[in-house]
């Protein structure tokens, strides 16, 4: 098995491809080892000491390390333990995985309903690309709430994300959308 890496815009994270499907559908973050009791390989990559993050993507996974981390370090100790999860031929998620976002009714439930379109189709196949995932957390009076994962959470350059490109998106294609927030989780 190869598994290649990627960098990402955040120095913190590195993304690994593993060459076959991680998740089935959907992304999965872990970011502590306190999260990652339902996942036999999140919990494998945070033996890894100086690992702070994890995150599952369909065909990939991204890594954050401590600040005081080296990836000299920690980056073979990763590939083997993503090797050796894959090698074992557990799930990468035990039992059912996170469920699929919930739907929004009410008066603005078509407005809703454009801005998941569009970050579905514009916005997080783009952030996947560095890593990460955008999850849409709520729409009210003309804010957008987003939490970002993965590379995206703690990236220099995520508020410049936020505001310049998927604020402009949406405020372009949906004219009751005024600003983008993020939410931590």
């Amino acid at each position: 098995m190869f598994i290649q890496t990627e960098s990402t815009p955040n120095p913190a994270t590195l993304k690994f491809l593993p060459g076959q499907s991680v998740l089935g559908a959907g992304t999965a973050d872990f970011p502590s080892a306190g999260t990652a009791g339902k996942s036999p390989l999140a919990s494998r990559i945070f033996a890894v000491e100086g690992v702070t993050g994890v995150f599952l993507g369909t065909d990939f996974v991204t890594v954050t390390k401590a600040e005081a981390t080296e990836w000299d370090v920690v980056k073979a100790p990763i590939l083997g333990a993503i090797m050796e999860h894959f090698q074992s031929g557990q799930p990468a998620i035990e039992g059912e995985a996170a469920a699929a976002h919930a739907e929004h009714d009410g008066e603005d439930g078509e407005i809703v309903s454009q801005i998941k379109e569009l970050l579905d189709t514009r916005v997080r196949p783009a952030v996947a690309q560095d890593g990460g995932d955008i999850v849409f957390h709520g729409f009210d009076r003309g804010i957008v709430y987003l939490h970002m994962q993965g590379a995206c959470a703690g990236c220099p350059s995520s508020t410049l994300t936020l505001k310049m490109g998927i604020e402009n998106l949406l405020r372009h294609y949906i004219p009751e959308v005024v600003e983008v927030r993020p939410v931590a989780v």
